[in-house]
């Protein structure tokens, strides 16, 4: 059977790749920060050695529209284009090519099936920076086959936060009991508390930095049930109008288990937003090139 040996959960910032690839007087004072950050939390993914990536996502409106809006989609294609049109013209990310893991596409989603989980699915899926931004910050090289998987955290109705753990435990179920002698990874990305164009967009720091510091808590202690009982689509408003995004650390939370401390926590305060980096290693830390572990700043 596959061997799950990392589970990694992060925010995505668009703006990383320009942040990070600018020179002189267009790099910002925070990039520096930024880069080594992010270099650190990289090192705990290449640490697992992994040979598949399980990548889970929230497409944007790119892809997926109100005319026909899947609450979770898993994308079966053999290879996926990356980035759209306004990504590159406003973030700056680049076009990318990323090839597929199709059989475990399939078997995640005929077992999916068969476990209780309507899953939609497309052979012809484009991704966007919630997946090619992890891809940019944690495997750049983008040498990894991949199985992405998109959750529905903007159209209502949306799924309930619990469902979002539901299938999180699912994946992992699924992952773990795939026929292959493959190394997996799953790798999400989500939101703490967020506001897209609302008042609260560019303050200071995240809009509820309250929020943030629970949120960072729950994933980093791995408290599903303490996280459940205060987290519900309602109270996802308060934080920010974007905050709905949490689901998917929820979403992660469960694929790494309940109780599970995370090996590897870190964070950083933009502006505007709080950045958060998660890994856990289901079979214990590699012994050879992990970065130091479970450090926050």
């Amino acid at each position: 059977m596959a061997e799950l040996v990392a589970v990694i959960a992060s925010t995505h910032h668009p703006f990383y790749y320009r942040a990070s690839t600018s020179t002189g007087a267009d790099r910002p004072p925070f990039a520096d920060e930024w880069v080594r950050k992010i270099e650190l939390f990289r090192e705990t993914l290449t640490a697992a050695r992994p040979d598949v990536l399980v990548m889970v996502g929230s497409d944007h409106f790119h892809q997926l529209w109100l005319d026909n809006m899947p609450q979770f989609l898993v994308g079966k294609a053999p290879f996926y284009d990356g980035n759209f049109s306004n990504e590159e013209r406003e973030f700056g990310l680049p076009k990318m090519l990323l090839k597929g893991q199709e059989d475990l596409s399939e078997y995640v989603l005929r077992q999916g099936l068969d476990s209780g989980f309507d899953l939609a699915f497309s052979n012809e899926l484009r991704i966007d920076h919630s997946i090619t931004c992890p891809i940019i910050t944690l495997r750049p090289d983008a040498d990894l086959p991949i199985v992405p998987i998109y959750t529905n955290i903007f159209a209502p109705p949306l799924p309930q936060p619990k469902r979002f753990v539901q299938l999180g435990r699912t994946i992992r179920q699924l992952v773990e009991s795939w026929p292959s002698d493959k190394r997996v990874a799953v790798v999400g990305t989500g939101h703490l508390s967020l506001e897209l164009g609302g008042p609260r967009q560019f303050g200071p720091h995240g809009p509820d930095p309250q929020f943030d510091q629970k949120a960072v808590g729950w994933i980093a202690g791995g408290d599903i049930e303490e996280c459940l009982a205060e987290v519900s689509l309602e109270s996802l408003h308060l934080p920010g109008n974007a905050t709905h995004g949490f689901m998917d650390f929820m979403l992660m939370m469960g694929v790494a288990g309940e109780g599970q401390k995370a090996d590897y926590v870190d964070t950083y305060d933009l502006f505007h937003t709080m950045e958060a980096y998660f890994t856990w290693y289901p079979n214990g830390v590699p012994q050879i090139g992990v970065p130091q572990i479970g450090g926050t700043a």
